[in-house]
């Protein structure tokens, strides 16, 4: 069953990529469509039926060169269950709403056969994400990593004869690469000081590697730090994390149902994946950890400046993915992975339906995307204005204070909030406090403005708005589903107690008496630490135990992040919940109560305005400091290099000095009879010459 859920994608993409000519481009595409719907349905068997042991299922016999072997497995925990479900549920949806959405796409001409490649596109980069999820060992990992950049490249330069498209996908490519540069370094230096890539042979040795230090760059430092920070530079780039993030918003260039699938729901996902998955060895590195949770909440709250003045419907979402990512770094970073996969798993809902329900809203308005040209179209498109409403209400985390009831960004952020209080981070919670204000202010100024108000633009658009064919609103009534309810039934799963979390996750768990013996299963006397610290040695109950490596997410004996988030004040649990009003209320009084505002805060404001509109003029300067300097070295390479030393060598060469041996050589034929025997003579002279003075030695 694995290994059918794994390759029915693939499958699909080859036969629609190739095929589609010999069995026809509708028969192509369902094929495409039936493989990911098979594998949706295997991987929610799965998801319902594992029990949390970790398995191993080999493929082949990968790579093998000395000491490092590398297997072709695929390993199966419950993080990997998660992630299989998140990709490939909403994978199969994009697949069926792009049927509607791509059915005549006028970036191309009549006769032009697009739709094959595009769901060949979309079957391929499910495949590579696949197998980065499934993957046993950090090669098979970055291969399943490089192919989701390859295909998100061929995907968000789909129009290709769009410049814009084109110059978004390179970008992506590039900045990518930077990332994955770290990435690799982690990699070799993990293989260098571990002698293995596999996951169960790096997690054994975390606590060692804690323990050695490394050279690096002519300095010394800690291992696990050092590889856990490498690690992690790879998940900012994937991730679109600070100072690695101007290509997610430009990547909102492909089609609309590849911002859905790349951009919301998994590719974007993988690096928190990453940092998740190697939690053995991110909590042996507390130095790098602080780095993430700083990154991670600097992040959210830069991306939600800026997405308060976005126009675009589209990259208003891309920044809300980016901010959201930041919170699930800011979950890991403090420690409470499971916090950070819950988020992960109900934004891959919420945030799919935000994109999808944005494309219905673009379809409608005949492909316009600018948002100062909507307005009043909850009546035109009903069925996407419910979509749109519950995905707003569960980004902006509407629920009822206090209880385990509301929307699943309600359960999910809230959780994370209360983790960054509870890790110590006052920074990580009051930025993320202060982007969860911004963050219902940006989703419901997306709402008021689309929806709400006068019809503004083109009129004749307004008047042929309509709503989007059943074969896109069934996808968005599924997610729809998810953005309700996910929170509501998993929350004990992921952010419960110990002993609910711990099974989940096939963790072991340890029974804390009050002088702070732990009693796994029953067992004697394991070890004299209750893992809580002094503020809790008098804690009844269970606590996570168990070495690195042993259930699908590992935490340290002293990380007691779970506990401490549950008993934060109540000030700090209604915190985020206060925020969201304040963001509602005040997106009330710019866009419904008093509309004529925001252009004249714009206007008194223009620099501050000016500032977000350009997204804090980060292009501007990485264009100062990368674009133009590697442009220059390109022209005087181009120029002087290529052309006046290659070109002109190779032109002195060939019109220069061979003519003139030439010309000279043919001096040399004149015709003339004596003119050779001369030649002979002198040269029968010379020789006779060297000989009498070389006395004949060889």
């Amino acid at each position: 069953m694995e290994i059918t859920l794994l390759f029915a994608p693939l499958i699909g993409s080859l036969i629609c990529g190739f095929g589609w000519k010999i069995i026809g481009e509708e028969a192509a595409c369902w094929i495409a469509t039936g493989g990911l719907f098979l594998s949706a349905l295997l991987s929610w068997i799965t998801f319902i039926s594992f029990d949390g042991t970790t398995e191993t299922v080999q493929i082949l016999r990968f790579i093998e060169s000395g000491s490092l072997s590398t297997d072709w497995s695929f390993r199966l925990d419950r993080l990997t269950a998660i992630m299989l479900i998140v990709i490939t549920s909403v994978s199969s949806l994009v697949h069926l709403y792009s049927f509607g959405y791509m059915a005549h796409d006028e970036h191309f001409g009549e006769g032009v056969s697009y739709k094959p490649r595009f769901f060949a596109y979309l079957s391929f980069f499910t495949f590579a994400m696949l197998m980065l999820v499934t993957s046993n060992n950090l090669v098979q990992m970055f291969f399943g990593w490089e192919g989701v950049g390859v295909a998100s490249y061929l995907l968000i330069g789909f129009y290709y004869k769009k410049p814009s498209a084109n110059a978004a996908a390179i970008k992506a490519f590039v900045v990518n690469r930077v990332g994955d540069f770290g990435f690799a370094l982690g990699i070799f230096g993990l293989f260098m000081l571990t002698d293995s890539i596999n996951f169960d042979d790096i997690f054994a040795q975390a606590p060692e590697l804690a323990e050695q230090s490394i050279s690096f760059l002519w300095t010394e430092w800690n291992a696990a730090n050092l590889l856990a920070f490498l690690l992690f530079v790879g998940a900012m780039g994937k991730s679109a994390q600070l100072f690695l993030h101007t290509w997610l918003p430009d990547a909102m260039e492909g089609p609309t149902p590849v911002s859905a699938l790349i951009h919301a729901a998994t590719m974007v996902t993988a690096g928190v994946f990453l940092v998740c998955r190697m939690s053995p060895l991110m909590e042996f590195a507390p130095e790098a950890m602080t780095f993430v949770t700083v990154l991670g909440a600097t992040t959210a709250f830069v991306a939600a400046t800026i997405g308060l003045v976005q126009n675009d419907i589209k990259r208003v979402i891309a920044y809300s993915t980016m901010s959201q990512l930041g919170y699930m770094f800011v979950a890991a970073g403090v420690g409470m992975y499971s916090a950070a996969m819950f988020h992960l798993l109900t934004h891959a809902f919420f945030k799919a339906m935000l994109f999808l329900g944005a494309g219905s809203v673009i379809h409608a308005m005949h492909h316009e995307q600018d948002m100062r040209n909507y307005g009043g179209l909850r009546k035109k498109i009903p069925y996407t204005f419910g979509a749109m409403m519950i995905g707003t209400f569960a980004i902006t985390g509407v629920g009822i204070p206090l209880t385990h009831i509301g929307f699943a960004g309600f359960l999910s952020k809230d959780a994370i909030i209360e983790s960054a209080w509870g890790g110590g981070s006052m920074y990580g919670f009051w930025l993320l406090v202060i982007a969860a204000a911004m963050t219902s202010f940006y989703s419901w100024r997306l709402i008021f403005l689309t929806f709400y108000g006068e019809a503004r633009g083109d009129k004749h658009t307004h008047d042929h708005a309509h709503e989007s064919p059943m074969v896109m609103l069934i996808p968005l009534g599924v997610l729809a589903f998810g953005a309700i309810f996910s929170g509501m039934i998993w929350y004990k799963s992921f952010f419960g107690s110990a002993e609910y979390v711990g099974k989940f996750y096939g963790i072991p768990t340890a029974e804390l008496a009050a002088g702070g013996d732990t009693h796994v299963d029953g067992a004697e006397d394991n070890h004299g630490d209750d893992g809580h610290g002094d503020d809790h040695g008098d804690h009844h109950g269970p606590g996570f135990a168990g070495k690195p490596g042993e259930g699908a997410l590992y935490f340290a004996p002293d990380n007691t992040v779970l506990d401490d988030a549950h008993a934060a004040p109540k000030w700090v649990k209604v915190s985020p919940f206060i925020a969201m009003l304040g963001g509602f209320l005040m997106a009330m009084w710019f866009y419904i109560w008093n509309p004529t505002l925001p252009a004249r805060l714009a206007t008194s404001q223009r620099h501050l305005y000016q500032f977000l509109l350009n997204k804090w003029y980060f292009d501007e300067i990485y264009d100062f400091l990368f674009v133009q300097p590697a442009k220059a070295i390109g022209r005087f390479l181009w120029k002087r290099g290529d052309g006046d030393v290659i070109d002109g060598g190779l032109n002195g060469l060939a019109m220069g000095i061979i003519p003139f041996f030439t010309r000279l050589a043919g001096k040399a034929q004149s015709g003339y009879i004596f003119t050779y025997a001369f030649a002979m003579v002198i040269g029968i002279a010379i020789l006779m010459t060297w000989m009498t003075m070389s006395g004949g030695a060889k």
